[in-house]
């Protein structure tokens, strides 16, 4: 029998649009339809397409900037950031932007890390950029969004360019566009590397599964940082001409935002689930018009039931939960609208986080790589167009991540019968205490239901008895005033002994990440700075 041909045929091009091309789209079909408004700032596709092109044509020019060079960004988000991803993407250059939130020298250790040859860096942030300067040896050029001292302002660099056009470098379906750099919870942050050619799927799959039916009569509202998510999230927008409106505030507001959402007549946002909680239960929700909203995407996090259901109550049949990782740009599984239920009943399934996103694969697998059968508690591995290519020189970490194809994500789930999938957690999350494990994702959805509890984190700590035990850190609701001695009775019954936290503590809040994730690896520093056993009370 003959070698079966198609084995061994290689692909005659793997050439793929250059994703700036989608802002040269939505110009060239709706050039006066406004694509971004950034606080007075309101901006066309025609004028937003111009000025990519202008800051795109400086690159080069003036900065010297090729293909495949990286472009470190430090700024809270505005209409230059924006600008700055498509003008990066436009000459075959990567983005690498960076939290705001971060620290200077957390920024300098990206600036080092990913070899930026230069920075793009807020006038606000003058302490980072002296951090990078002094720790990178790469960076041979800065531009300053707004007037400072370490570099040409980029909006004076737009009005000399303005006029010029660019063509969009060729690139291939792996070409790097993005340095994504992750949450660094287990050390250093690493740099995931996004491509042209995963981008242009993981956009497709967004519209499939996530926003069906956008077009350019949508709006879109970002509340979260550009730098990850909600970056991704705005690339869909373009690739439909939606426009995209970005907070009148550096810090979170939730009455300006509700406000935008009436103004703009907002359609879809995208959030995580400690900020929608904030959004649903201000006061300002039910002064504001926010009819006109078809999608609130939420990720990041599993939503707790009991917030779950106030959302609903609040917006009605427009949540869609996806989960998924920066390294596979949230692509794993959906929860669309028709499968969030306000009530336990009616085919409700508790604690799902959807099922796999188009195109995309799951598997529960032991840590020595086997499946396991639907109901079993394993790793989750996904394979897929949406898995990024790896880390940026870091081999290591890409020998831990990859196993047999398949990305290993480190949390913990299982599938049901019917495909859905239940997340337990972060594997690192997970404590053995008597030698039981012990999930805190299930404590902390029933801590959650008692009607004084705000907030909770679970966290296993040593102790010389038990080897670990739980830790139940919780935020009351405004005038409770519930005991410890009242929540350990009234967890009783309700889960099992010895899941049941061995100490409670409350606080006033819990720390949070510059995503809006809580922190719990914070949290265990400030149970035990000194690693001591925790006291009883």
């Amino acid at each position: 029998m003959s070698e079966n041909p198609i084995g061994t045929v290689k692909p005659v091009s793997t050439r793929v649009m250059n994703l700036a091309h989608f802002v040269t789209q939505a110009a060239r079909r709706h050039p006066d339809r406004v694509a971004l408004v950034s606080r007075a700032r309101i901006l066309t596709w025609k004028e937003l397409d111009q000025r990519i092109d202008a800051m795109a044509s400086a690159l080069v020019d003036r900065f010297g900037v090729r293909k495949g060079d990286r472009v470190l960004v430090q700024s809270q988000n505005c209409n230059q950031m924006f600008e700055s991803m498509f003008a990066c993407f436009r000459i075959g250059a990567v983005w690498v932007p960076t939290n705001f939130r971060q620290t200077p020298s957390e920024v300098a250790y990206q600036a080092e890390t990913s070899g930026a040859v230069g920075m793009i860096c807020n006038a606000a942030f003058a302490g980072h950029q002296a951090a990078c300067a002094a720790a990178s040896g790469s960076l041979r050029f800065y531009v300053s969004i707004g007037a400072a001292s370490f570099g040409p302002d980029y909006d004076a660099i737009v009005a000399e360019h303005l006029g010029k056009r660019i063509e969009p470098a060729p690139v291939d379906r792996d070409d790097p566009c993005w340095f994504l750099f992750t949450s660094g919870t287990t050390g250093h942050p690493k740099a995931a590397v996004l491509t042209h050619g995963q981008m242009a799927f993981v956009i497709t799959n967004h519209l499939c599964d996530l926003m069906p039916g956008t077009t350019e009569q949508d709006a879109s509202l970002v509340v979260a940082p550009l730098s990850h998510g909600a970056g991704v999230h705005q690339l869909t927008q373009v690739a439909r001409g939606a426009a995209t409106v970005l907070l009148d505030t550096d810090r979170f507001d939730v009455e300006a935002a509700w406000a935008l959402v009436e103004k703009w007549r907002i359609t879809n946002i995208f959030t995580v689930p400690t900020i929608l909680k904030l959004l649903v239960e201000h006061p300002s929700v039910d002064r504001y018009d926010h009819s006109s909203l078809r999608h609130v995407v939420y990720a990041g996090a599993p939503m707790y039931r009991a917030d779950q259901k106030v959302a609903l109550a609040k917006l009605g049949p427009v949540l869609v939960q996806y989960f998924g990782l920066g390294e596979v740009t949230g692509n794993i599984t959906v929860l669309p609208p028709n499968h969030h239920h306000i009530d336990d009943g009616h085919g409700a399934r508790i604690g799902t986080c959807g099922f796999e996103r188009t195109a995309m694969q799951v598997s529960i697998r032991t840590p020595e790589g086997h499946e396991v059968p639907p109901g079993q508690t394993g790793e989750i591995c996904v394979i897929g167009p949406a898995v990024f290519a790896g880390y940026y020189d870091n081999p290591e970490a890409n020998q831990k991540a990859f196993r047999d194809g398949w990305f290993r994500t480190g949390d913990l789930g299982h599938l049901d019968s019917d495909g859905f999938l239940y997340i337990t957690g972060r594997a690192s999350d997970m404590y053995i205490s008597g030698g039981s494990n012990i999930y805190p994702r299930e404590i902390e959805e029933k801590i959650l239901a008692h009607p004084d509890i705000h907030e909770v984190a679970v966290v296993g700590m040593p102790d010389p008895v038990w080897g670990e035990i739980g830790v139940a850190v919780c935020v009351t609701k405004a005038n409770s005033s519930i005991t410890v001695a009242e929540l350990d009775n009234w967890l009783t019954g309700r889960i099992a002994r010895y899941k049941q936290p061995k100490l409670i503590r409350f606080w006033n809040a819990l720390p949070k990440s510059g995503y809006g994730k809580v922190a719990k690896k914070e949290i265990k520093a400030m149970l035990a700075p000194d690693g001591a056993s925790l006291p009883e009370s």
